[in-house]
């Protein structure tokens, strides 16, 4: 390292970065330790946490009808891979993924027994049937997609 480096602090040009193996994780290393990046991951994690949580209770034979109909719906559109408004629409695209999944997720939260999702969050942060989850998951969003799909094309051609 050169003397301007060490005085500096910094690990000196990009060739001797690349000498001491330091190239280029510099920023990774300072952005993983900002604090909100990591209150960011937490929730993220808790929100798939929830999520699952949400999954099991749609499963369960406690919960009423109506709630399992909200539960579907609120599952179904986020883990969707299509969205209501596409994400490229500006504004409006982020928009309906940070309003409509909260609010279906906490319409869901009200609706379910608090002593079934209770149970259920001890299930989802356990990992059981998360296999399931995912493929499931994916063939009823298909479906129900494939099946929207083939109504409007019905619909189109009569």
């Amino acid at each position: 390292m050169t003397k301007e480096s060490e005085t500096s602090g910094n690990a000196g040009t990009s060739s001797e970065r690349a000498e001491t193996g330091r190239a280029g994780t510099e920023g990774w290393e300072r952005a993983s330790q900002l604090p909100g990046l990591r209150r960011w991951k937490e929730r993220a994690l808790a929100l798939k946490t929830e999520v699952h949580a949400l999954y099991f209770a749609y499963r369960d034979p406690r919960v009423s009808w109506t709630a399992k109909l909200v539960l579907a719906c609120t599952l179904a559109y986020a883990l969707s891979p299509i969205d209501l408004i596409p994400d490229f629409v500006p504004i409006l695209g982020y928009l309906d993924d940070f309003v409509l999944v909260p609010l279906g997720i906490a319409l869901s939260v009200k609706l379910v027994p608090p002593e079934v999702l209770l149970e259920c969050r001890e299930k989802a942060k356990t990992n059981e049937g998360s296999r399931s989850l995912g493929r499931y998951g994916a063939i009823a969003i298909l479906a129900v997609w494939f099946l929207l799909a083939a109504a409007v094309l019905f619909r189109m051609l009569r």
